[in-house]
């Protein structure tokens, strides 16, 4: 199967991959259309999984981020973007045809590459698509609501630098997402590129208090109580 999968992504920009099992699939489709249904600006779906971040869905980041980390999603995007991971991204689109062709453009990524893992909500049908040659296959994303995460190698470098040009451009596209400052996970292998993972890491919001998401129990993730 990694063979195959590695083959078609070659080939054609953008592979299948097996859908999300139900279990990581069911809570990030109830917290995205919880979200949905509230009708949020586009930047409030952006960054779910974050759970220090300001979104649509901070109760939930930590199954958005267990579906991140899952080997459901990293052993396939290992096949086609090699063993060295970093998790970048993710946000809830309300339809595919919503992804912007230039998408590349904002991505902070130097040298740029990557991958997409674009996860139907309704049924967890999963595709991989090459950030390179997205503007050429926004066709074959599926329709309906979207988990869609951002990957690249960690070969490449995660540009911090705020007058960077895809972080201007992303800042025109969003004002409200500042992808400089914002965390990112090493998920699987080693860094290459001397990647900054500190930063935007931080105490959560007063909200978050005293609370332990389900999702984080005995994972080390809980969150710890302000003195």
């Amino acid at each position: 199967m990694p063979a195959t999968i590695a083959v078609a992504y070659r080939d054609a920009g953008w592979t299948a991959a097996s859908a999300l099992p139900e279990n990581l699939l069911a809570p990030v489709r109830a917290a995205a259309t919880a979200a949905l249904e509230k009708t949020p600006w586009p930047e409030l779906l952006c960054g779910v999984h974050n759970p220090f971040g300001r979104h649509a869905c901070v109760p939930d980041a930590w199954a958005f981020l267990d579906v991140a980390e899952s080997g459901a999603v990293l052993d396939p995007l290992e096949a086609v973007l090699g063993p060295d991971l970093v998790f970048w991204d993710s946000e809830i689109l309300p339809d595919g045809a919503l992804l912007s062709a230039d998408e590349a453009r904002c991505w902070p990524v130097e040298p740029l590459a990557g991958t997409l893992v674009v996860i139907a909500l309704g049924d967890g049908a999963m595709r991989l698509v090459d950030i390179a040659r997205l503007a050429a296959l926004r066709a074959t994303l599926p329709a309906g609501p979207l988990y869609v995460l951002r990957y690249m190698p960690a070969t490449s470098r995660y540009l911090r630098d705020d007058r960077a040009a895809p972080n201007l451009h992303g800042a025109e596209v969003r004002v409200l997402v500042n992808h400089a400052k914002q965390p990112i996970w090493l998920v699987r292998g080693e860094d290459r590129a001397g990647n900054d993972f500190a930063t935007g890491f931080s105490l959560p919001a007063a909200q978050w208090a005293g609370i332990t998401s389900p999702h984080a129990q005995g994972t080390g993730r809980e969150i710890p109580e302000e003195s």
